[in-house]
């Protein structure tokens, strides 16, 4: 199956994981679009926000559209703003987190089956 649309016709939802804040996500492209191997998610984070401190066996790959901040991976701090891609390995813990004065925008891709 195709998709072909504009993002604002994908819905929006609020994060609420433990020790997240002013964070939503849109299911850009998932298994309702009959993809098999990358899902691609778009996150907004509020002026402030935060994604929860995590880690899971699977990667990110993410690319930066708006705003600025700091990701947390592995144990230490990284600055990045508009146009930066990141890489978050499996396994490491890593959280996002908005240090600008505008919503932190970035889109994320996952694989459509992690591995447990």
């Amino acid at each position: 199956m195709k998709k072909v649309v504009h993002q604002s016709s994908v819905p929006e939802e609020t994060v609420n994981m433990k020790d997240a804040s002013g964070v939503k996500i849109q299911w850009l492209i998932n298994s309702s679009d009959d993809a098999e191997n990358f899902f691609m998610r778009r996150f907004t984070v509020d002026v402030g926000g935060y994604t929860p401190r995590h880690s899971h066996p699977y990667e990110h790959e993410v690319y930066v559209l708006e705003g600025k901040g700091k990701v947390f991976i592995d144990g230490e701090w990284h600055d990045f703003e508009k146009d930066f891609v990141i890489f978050v390995p499996p396994d490491l813990e890593h959280q996002f987190k908005n240090t600008g004065d505008k919503e932190l925008i970035f889109l994320c891709s996952v694989p459509a089956k992690p591995s447990a």
